[in-house]
C-alpha cells in the first residue's frame, strides 16, 4: 500500500472482527475456576451486542447427567422458572438441537402450542426474541449447548449473525474445552503434534476463510486443505473443524 493511502473500510472492520474474537479466547482462557466463566461470557456477549448467551453441558461423557451444568447470563427469574418448570426436558430449542449437528435458530420453532408458550414466558423473562443455538459434540460422547439471544430487531439480528456466525461456532467449542478442562468433567488427553500445514489450514479457518480462500493462500488444492484438516480434526480429537480449531487455539497450537 503507498503512502497516504487509506485502508479500505471493509479491512478495518475484518480487523475488528479479527480482534473481538482474540479478546474473546483470551478471555475464556484467562478463567482458572468454574466461578470465573459467568463473567467472562457476560463481558462477551457485550462484545458481540448481545443481550445474553449461555453454555449448558447436557451430557460429559457417554450418559446423561440429569440436570445440566450451565453457566449463563439470563436473568434468575428465568433460570428459576426453567428450573422449577423442568424446561430442561421440554425446551424446544434442546430438543432440536440434541438431533442434530447444526446450528438452530429459534425463529425456525414454536410451531406448536407448547412451544410457543415456552418462547413467550421466555420474553416475559427478558430472552429473546432472536436466539441462537450451537450443539458442541465432544470425542469422547459429550454434548452442550451454547446459546445466544438477542432484543434487536429482525434485519439486525440478521446482520450480527452474518458477520458474527465463525466467530461463535469457534467460542462455542473453545467454551466447551474451558468449561470441561476447568470443571475436571474430562481427563486430560495429549493431543498429537500437528504439522505446518494442519496449522496454517486451521489458522486460517479460524480467520473466516473458506477451502478455496485456504488453497489459494498455501498455493495447494482444496482437496489438500480437507485432507489437512481431517488428519488435524484427528490429531485433536475433534469432531469437527471448528472444534479443531478451538481446540489447537485453547491448547496454543495456534494463536489470533
Amino acid at each position: 500500500m503507498r503512502h497516504g493511502q487509506r485502508w479500505p473500510t471493509n479491512i478495518w472492520h475484518w480487523i475488528g472482527q479479527l480482534m473481538r474474537l482474540a479478546l474473546s479466547l483470551s478471555d475464556i482462557r484467562s478463567a482458572k475456576a468454574p466461578e470465573d466463566l459467568t463473567p467472562v461470557i457476560f463481558e462477551i456477549s457485550v462484545r458481540y451486542e448481545l443481550s445474553h448467551m449461555s453454555f449448558l453441558v447436557a451430557r460429559s461423557g457417554t450418559r446423561d447427567t440429569g440436570y445440566p451444568l450451565y453457566f449463563t447470563t439470563y436473568p434468575a427469574t428465568w433460570i428459576e422458572a426453567y428450573l422449577a418448570r423442568h424446561f430442561f426436558e421440554t425446551d424446544p430449542v434442546l430438543e432440536a438441537a440434541r438431533s442434530g449437528h447444526l446450528p438452530v435458530d429459534w425463529s425456525s420453532l414454536g410451531r406448536t402450542v407448547q412451544d410457543r408458550h415456552f418462547f413467550e414466558e421466555a420474553r416475559f423473562h427478558g430472552i429473546g426474541p432472536n436466539g441462537l443455538t450451537i450443539p458442541v459434540r465432544g470425542a469422547y460422547g459429550e454434548l452442550g449447548f451454547f446459546s445466544v439471544a438477542s432484543d434487536l430487531c429482525k434485519d439486525d439480528w440478521f446482520r450480527l449473525c452474518a458477520t458474527s456466525t465463525n466467530d461463535l461456532h469457534i467460542l462455542s467449542h473453545y467454551l466447551h474445552e474451558a468449561v470441561f478442562a476447568i470443571t475436571g468433567l474430562r481427563k486430560g488427553v495429549s493431543p498429537r503434534k500437528l504439522s505446518r500445514r494442519e496449522t496454517q489450514c486451521l489458522h486460517l479457518l479460524a480467520t473466516g476463510k473458506i477451502h478455496k480462500q485456504i488453497a489459494a493462500a498455501l498455493g495447494i488444492s482444496e482437496s489438500s486443505v480437507r485432507l489437512y484438516l481431517r488428519s488435524a480434526r484427528e490429531k485433536l480429537f475433534a469432531s469437527t473443524s471448528h472444534q479443531a480449531v478451538a481446540k489447537a487455539t485453547y491448547l496454543e497450537l495456534i494463536n489470533l
